[in-house]
């Protein structure tokens, strides 16, 4: 049988993760981001209802974005710890700015959560507008204290 190979997310060191924006990868025009809200492997989870309802106004948002046009797909990651956005052709300094721009769109959204109704989604009644805006908010606190390198850490900067 031939071997099956790894993964490129099952190759980075996730005891070296912190909360951040990282590239994942990219394949061709496309590039993977790795939108890191919690740090792995230390039982701080997001639950069902923060990521489905951050994944409905982040993915609402991006797509009206200034790159919108760009983007292939947002969601959460299964490993409870964050999200993935693909974009086709952008810059990554572009890509930095707007999910600035989006996250503050989402803490100070007063209006509705956007696609809660049944018609909309699948599970609506698992949706909440103060769950997104609090992860959003403690995200976006995470991302303005530190330098945004979209390179994973490694060892040597432990």
């Amino acid at each position: 049988m031939k071997e099956i190979p790894r993964i490129a997310s099952f190759t980075v060191d996730h005891d070296l993760i912190t909360p951040g924006v990282y590239i994942s990868r990219i394949d061709g025009a496309v590039t993977t981001y790795d939108l890191r809200t919690r740090t792995p492997n230390t039982g701080e989870l997001m639950d069902n209802a923060t990521m489905h309802s951050v994944e409905h106004m982040f993915a609402t948002y991006v797509r009206a974005s200034e790159i919108g046009d760009k983007v292939l797909y947002f969601g959460p990651m299964g490993c409870q710890t964050g999200f993935y956005l693909l974009v086709r052709d952008c810059e990554k300094e572009t890509v930095g700015r707007v999910i600035f721009d989006v996250l503050e769109k989402i803490v100070s959204h007063a209006g509705e959560m956007f696609g809660a109704s049944r018609k909309e989604c699948g599970n609506y009644i698992n949706l909440s507008l103060p769950l997104a805006k609090a992860e959003c908010a403690r995200y976006l606190a995470v991302l303005r204290a530190k330098e945004m390198t979209f390179a994973y850490p490694t060892e040597e900067e432990k």
